[in-house]
């Protein structure tokens, strides 16, 4: 029965998002089939009597769908000019990390939430990272730091796109991966190797406890056959739009506003945060397309504090230099799960004994 209730929900939640897909995409909003069903879940699933069910493996199978693609990008050209601008990407990633920072600090004033939990929620690019942070330390409020980290991706998926396609960059769409779609016939053992290394390495990524391993490791593995001589087939258009559409459902359904404490001030304060962040990404993505040579749309994607697999597939509707957004969204996401992670122990552990000492005085 309850298999058949899961069967029923799933069906729903498909027509549900394939219509928000196609308003979408009648409208000519941007990304149309992953803002769509993103929409069209968050919305309909707040009404009450309606229950929807995606699972996780289609997130992850598209999400295996968007590394391949992005790995296609890192040519070796591509990898020795991120390695050039690693001290580049450090500096902005602690920039990044400590602004966000400082805005959880005034939240968590003007909120009254405890300052630990609005900065765990505040990490930008830490999403399943941070959450299962927030589980393993005691005296974090894991349903805000959800709502905080989710409320963050949404606008961030919702407003960068108007930002590049909008009047501020005003970037068009480009048919670039229908058109540069390899000729001819590609031999069917190519494309089951890029296939078969796309798979293991997601689940060697996940066995590792990679962040993000079903995006990742296709990305490790694809780069690494392109750098050992391999030339794997372009995509093309309407499979990226099922992969946005797997994961736009996905993320729609993360959010649940209704289990928040303190809903309208968390909710405009966290809606603050996000834009604050997308605008100081976009005043230092100015400078940054000076410093590196680098095109505006390609310099705000890299440092917009969204998820890699989301600024890649606007990277890729854009014609931005893909494998330099996700070299550093990729150098952020690492610092987030291997740098801040220690750290915040280490800070929460001296803030929390810190409190309970005060108690005793």
């Amino acid at each position: 029965m309850i298999k058949e209730n899961k069967r029923m929900a799933f069906f729903w939640a498909l027509i549900f998002a394939f219509i928000g897909g196609l308003i979408f995409s009648y409208l000519a909003i941007p990304i149309p089939w992953l803002l769509g069903p993103m929409s069209a879940m968050l919305i309909t699933s707040r009404f009450k009597g309606i229950f929807f069910y995606w699972p996780s493996y289609l997130r992850d199978a598209a999400l295996v769908i968007v590394g391949y693609s992005i790995g296609l990008s890192f040519t070796r050209e591509a990898v020795i000019n991120i390695l050039t601008n690693l001290p580049m990407m450090l500096i902005l990633t602690i920039l990044l990390v400590s602004s966000a920072a400082l805005m959880a600090f005034f939240i968590s004033k003007l909120s009254g939430v405890d300052y630990p939990t609005v900065l765990t929620g505040s990490i930008p690019g830490g999403l399943s990272q941070m959450i299962i942070f927030a589980e393993e330390n005691k005296g974090i409020n894991i349903t805000t730091v959800t709502f905080l980290q989710v409320s963050r991706l949404l606008m961030i998926v919702f407003f960068v796109p108007f930002i590049i396609f909008g009047p501020v960059l005003n970037m068009k769409h480009t048919d670039l991966v229908m058109n540069n779609i390899v000729k001819g016939t590609v031999s069917p053992a190519v494309v089951f190797l890029f296939g078969a290394i796309c798979i293991v390495a997601a689940l060697i990524g996940k066995k590792l406890k990679f962040p993000t391993p079903f995006l990742l490791g296709p990305i490790l593995g694809t780069a690494l056959l392109m750098n050992v001589g391999f030339q794997g087939p372009l995509l093309p258009s309407f499979i990226l739009d099922v992969s946005q559409f797997m994961i736009g459902g996905y993320i729609g359904l993360l959010l649940k506003p209704e289990k928040l404490e303190r809903k309208t001030t968390s909710i405009i304060l966290a809606l603050l945060s996000g834009l604050v962040l997308v605008t100081g990404s976009l005043a230092i993505s100015i400078y940054i397309t000076d410093v590196l040579n680098i095109s505006i749309v390609t310099s705000f994607l890299s440092l917009a504090p969204g998820g890699m697999d989301q600024m890649g597939i606007i990277a890729h509707e854009v014609n931005a230099d893909l494998s330099m957004v996700t070299g550093f969204q990729l150098f952020r996401l690492f610092f987030i799960y291997f740098a801040v992670p220690p750290f915040l122990r280490w800070y929460f552990k001296r803030k929390f004994s810190g409190e309970e000492e005060s108690l005793y005085d």
